[in-house]
């Protein structure tokens, strides 16, 4: 955790000058040219190779947990089939380790915690969370209806409505060579996936809803992140104040999807084979600390770069994975 705020810290000094610039640019009304050479020629000789390396290890470290709960968690779910529930126990535990550590550091530096109002929690922090529940509710649920691969292509279409929302809330300069470049990805992964495909409309319109809310979310975390007045520049603290929102919008997903099924199994927890569901638990338990890890790997990437970042560095993810599980 240390090495972690240590390298929180080296970024945001890295980055914040080049952030700024980037958003005057942005805020700026109509096709006006913006005269920028000076700064680029003050700060990108000195630190365009500094921070190229910076941001190569910052997604090293979000593909290094990612891809390994990937595969933790398929192989948990041939044992454990309740995706639902074992997320929400996931978020629980975020939270209380957030919660730890936001303790320890208050302790540590002698400094008050970050802390937002309740309007402000409601207003600013409450629809990222909100939209991270309907994007994972969703998601699992049209995957109940639908093939893998119908999965893949109506998913992919998450990097289009990142781009269109960063471009509505001017958080990306609306270029056509990006949106160009953006199509071309998710229209490869259609190509990629379309012949295997078993059509249902009603999982395809669920995983539509939730990749307009994934393109909300990581847009509304990077309005938190990059813009907001709130102060939730660290991981941490975004996590911390996330979870809950989160865990009350996945809650009716997963009673309606697994409740019925957990209500069946109930009756084997009467049984005394105490040291089963104990290995279970520690199981599900080692799945939640990957997540606080890759979560924080998440908010530290697009906090320096972009959720659209994310979002392409994701589907490399994804690539990667289909490779290694050949």
């Amino acid at each position: 955790m240390y090495c972690l705020a240590l390298f929180n810290s080296i970024l945001r000094n890295m980055f914040w000058k080049r952030k700024k610039i980037k958003y005057a640019a942005v805020s700026k009304e109509g096709d006006e040219e913006i005269d920028l050479d000076d700064s680029k020629r003050s700060i990108f000789p000195s630190s365009i190779v500094l921070s190229s390396v910076l941001t190569a290890v910052l997604l090293c470290t979000y593909f290094a947990p990612s891809i390994i709960l990937t595969f933790y968690q398929r192989w948990l779910f041939q044992e454990f089939r309740f995706p639902l529930s074992t997320v929400l126990v996931h978020l629980a535990v975020k939270f209380c380790m957030a919660l730890i550590w936001r303790s320890c550091k208050s302790c540590l530096k002698g400094k008050p915690n970050v802390t937002v109002t309740f309007k402000e929690n409601v207003m600013s922090v409450a629809p990222t969370g909100v939209f991270s529940g309907i994007d994972i509710g969703f998601s699992n649920w049209g995957l109940e209806l639908i093939t893998v691969s119908l999965y893949t292509m109506t998913k992919s279409t998450t990097i289009v409505f990142i781009l269109g929302f960063a471009i509505l809330f001017k958080l990306e300069k609306k270029a056509w060579s990006l949106c160009f470049t953006v199509v071309m990805i998710s229209l490869g992964l259609v190509l990629f996936t379309y012949k295997s495909t078993q059509f249902n409309i009603l999982g395809f319109i669920l995983l539509l809803i939730a990749s307009i809310s994934s393109g909300l979310r990581w847009t509304c975390i990077q309005l938190l992140l990059q813009r907001s007045k709130l102060g939730l520049r660290d991981p941490v603290d975004m996590i911390y104040f996330m979870q809950p929102w989160m865990f009350a919008s996945l809650l009716p997903f997963a009673l309606w999807i697994e409740g019925p099924r957990v209500i069946e199994k109930s009756a084997l927890f009467s049984t005394e084979d105490y040291e089963a569901y104990l290995l279970l638990l520690i199981k599900v338990l080692v799945g939640a600390f990957i997540a606080f890890f890759m979560e924080i790997s998440e908010v530290l990437v697009v906090t320096y770069t972009s959720s659209l970042t994310l979002s392409i560095a994701g589907i490399g993810k994804e690539i990667l994975i289909l490779v290694l599980a050949v």
